[in-house]
């Protein structure tokens, strides 16, 4: 439930993100030294801040997964408009083709590939980093279930829970990646 939860907030604010400060220069120019600021700063060093804004549990936890996850897919979004062959754009204006018209017609089309590439990085960052949030006072999910059994002396238990989150990564990576094959072009 949080990795979804972190992923739909990645996926739901990093794509509108990545179109406007890809499409637009001025929004390009007026973010890039902050996002790029705040996409150094280790998933980890927002505990802190996580838990004194939201307090010790799912919140804190989807706040740290969301701030390592939505910078792969504003920032791949965005480098797929900054990829899109200039004549496309001018052929859009010159047809009449409003702000809106050319980033629903042309645009989200031609960035689907690098918006699925940016998805699935972020679905590897957020798999990754889902373990040590779910360690910020929860009392469910698979962090929490490897602390528990740290805590118990159960460490028979870890290397399966291991095995377990290992396989539900790839399956998850793997389902990205058929995603990717099917809507991709050349």
């Amino acid at each position: 439930m949080r990795f979804a939860i972190a992923l739909t907030l990645c996926v739901s604010i990093g794509i509108p993100l990545g179109i406007l400060v890809g499409f637009f220069d001025a929004a390009e120019r007026a973010t890039t030294v902050l996002f790029q600021f705040m996409r150094m700063i280790s998933p980890l060093a927002w505990f802190p801040i996580a838990i004194i804004v939201f307090g010790v549990g799912t919140g804190s936890a989807v706040f740290v997964m969301f701030m390592a996850g939505i910078w792969p897919i504003l920032l791949n979004t965005a480098h797929g408009i900054a990829t899109i062959d200039e004549d496309w754009l001018t052929v859009a204006e010159s047809l009449g083709g409003d702000t809106r018209q050319i980033i629903r017609r042309i645009i989200a089309p031609a960035i689907v590939p690098d918006m699925l590439t940016g998805l699935r990085l972020s679905v590897g960052i957020l798999w990754i980093i889902l373990v040590p949030a779910e360690m910020l006072g929860v009392n469910t999910g698979l962090g929490y279930y490897v602390l528990d059994a740290r805590d118990r002396f159960a460490y028979a238990e870890i290397p399966a829970v291991m095995i377990i989150i290992g396989f539900i990564g790839y399956w998850l990576d793997l389902a990205i990646r058929k995603l990717h094959a099917r809507r991709t072009w050349q």
